[in-house]
């Protein structure tokens, strides 16, 4: 019999990685063989004990992102593949995880099997989507022309977080200018012509979180 496949759980909240324990554990072929609490801890234990696959969360409070996290461990040779389970399914997030090396993004209230399936993909390379990351996916790849880039998305974030350009700058460690240049593109593309019609749209595309 081969050994099984050996997961890190990384959410700040224990509650969550407990119930993805018990859920993990009905599997005959998973081995839980390591949790995190941060992001930072999931990159250290990540070569610990012959990890085969990352369940990432993305948002873990202060400190380090999971996409910063899911590209620290995606980069390593030889290292375990990264399954983003989050409960966040905007454009930002999704483009986030891929481009930081993802194998797979799911979301959290995914059934037990679907996850249990996902990881097996993941396990053996193979991307392993949400129907609803899916769809944002190919919707973007129909619509080259109008989909923001992740600097973008990022910039119309912020804004909708409350922050000035001179804040998204300091930020961001771009010049105003260059942040209103990404505005203009962004009022371009979503055909509005402010920030707060900006961020409704965005919004209502699902492109940035509420």
């Amino acid at each position: 019999m081969s050994r099984p496949i050996r997961l890190l759980l990384a959410d700040d909240h224990p509650v969550v990685r407990a119930g993805l324990r018990a859920v993990l554990a009905t599997e005959p072929d998973f081995e839980v063989v390591a949790e995190a609490a941060t992001a930072e801890q999931a990159v250290a234990l990540a070569d610990r004990d012959r990890v085969d696959v990352v369940l990432m969360d993305l948002q873990f409070g202060a400190g380090m992102h999971g996409a910063d996290a899911t590209a620290a461990i995606a980069g390593r040779p030889d290292g375990p593949v990264v399954l983003v389970l989050t409960t966040y399914d905007t454009e930002a997030d999704i483009l986030a995880a891929v481009e930081a090396g993802a194998t797979g993004y799911l979301l959290k209230d995914a059934p037990p099997d679907e996850l249990a399936a996902a990881v097996r993909a993941a396990a053996a390379g193979r991307s392993a989507l949400a129907p609803a990351v899916a769809h944002r996916l190919i919707d973007r790849m129909r619509t080259p022309g109008t989909a923001l880039s992740r600097r973008e998305t990022e910039v119309l974030q912020l804004v909708a977080d409350g922050l000035s350009n001179q804040q998204i700058s300091r930020r961001l460690h771009l010049s105003q200018a260059t942040v209103k240049t990404h505005l203009v593109h962004v009022y371009g593309k979503l055909g509005v012509d402010s920030r707060t019609a900006a961020v409704a749209a965005a919004r209502a595309r699902g492109l940035i979180r509420r």
